[in-house]
């Protein structure tokens, strides 16, 4: 069985674990609610984000990208590189601050709203997804040949469907003129 070669494995920037605690940090003190949590959210958030962060990876091979990540609830995707439709980057301004990105993965006919999936911290997210993208289009380029046959056909077929209407159109026009 032969195993998918690895382009690029993504790194992620320790600086994303602050971000969680400190984006946490600033809604549980907006909320009169949250306030008391925040002595329990530090020292449990500070040991949870470094869990979760050394359970991230995001695998590119030559045909698809590989994700997974959580530390209660695992979750794994493994996401065909020629059923993405886009790669996005998000970046607030506590991101910005710490300089890191948010990459969501868009595919064709999910099902669901939003990205299918999304990951904070990638070191050098604009190149990671730059080499995503390129690998996307380079499988799709290879695949090109085919798709251009069918819409010769399916074209072909368009006309001759087009040629069938435009003759009845024709006999009905005739007949109205009779009548």
């Amino acid at each position: 069985m032969k195993t998918d070669t690895v382009i690029r494995e993504a790194t992620f920037n320790s600086k994303v674990c602050t971000y969680w605690l400190l984006s946490t940090t600033i809604v549980l003190a907006l909320t009169v609610v949250g306030i008391p949590f925040l002595l329990i959210w530090l020292p449990l958030g500070y040991f949870f984000t470094g869990r979760y962060l050394a359970k991230m990876s995001c695998v590119l091979t030559d045909k698809d990208l590989k994700v997974k990540k959580g530390m209660f609830v695992r979750v794994e995707k493994t996401i065909p590189l020629e059923k993405i439709t886009d790669v996005g980057m998000v970046q607030g301004p506590i991101m910005r601050h710490f300089g890191i990105h948010q990459l969501t993965v868009e595919t064709a006919g999910q099902s669901s709203q939003g990205p299918l999936v999304s990951l904070t911290g990638i070191n050098d997210a604009e190149d990671f997804r730059e080499t995503v993208l390129q690998q996307r289009d380079q499988m799709r380029g290879g695949q090109s040949a085919a798709p251009a046959v069918n819409q010769t056909s399916a074209t072909v077929a368009d006309q001759s469907v087009l040629k069938d209407i435009h003759e009845t159109l024709l006999r009905i026009e005739e007949q109205l003129k009779k009548q």
